[in-house]
């Protein structure tokens, strides 16, 4: 709610407002535990773990003028 409160204040000055929420991102301490990645992925609708490549590509379209067509 955060987000959207902050972008129909933002509107006006044309300034966008954009949130980015990960659940499980793949990271070394998971590939040392495949026990736990199991578990952990059991409300995983994708059923495998983000990589920070793609939360970095999210954030770069977000930030550039892309996003706003």
């Amino acid at each position: 709610m955060l987000t959207k409160a902050a972008a129909v204040d933002l509107t006006p000055y044309n300034i966008r407002a954009n949130s980015i929420h990960p659940g499980l991102v793949q990271t070394p301490m998971l590939e040392d535990n495949p026990a736990a990645l199991d578990v952990l992925l059991g409300p995983s609708l994708i059923r495998r773990p983000a990589h920070t490549r793609e939360i970095s590509n999210i954030v770069l379209l977000l930030a550039s003028d892309e996003s706003n067509t």
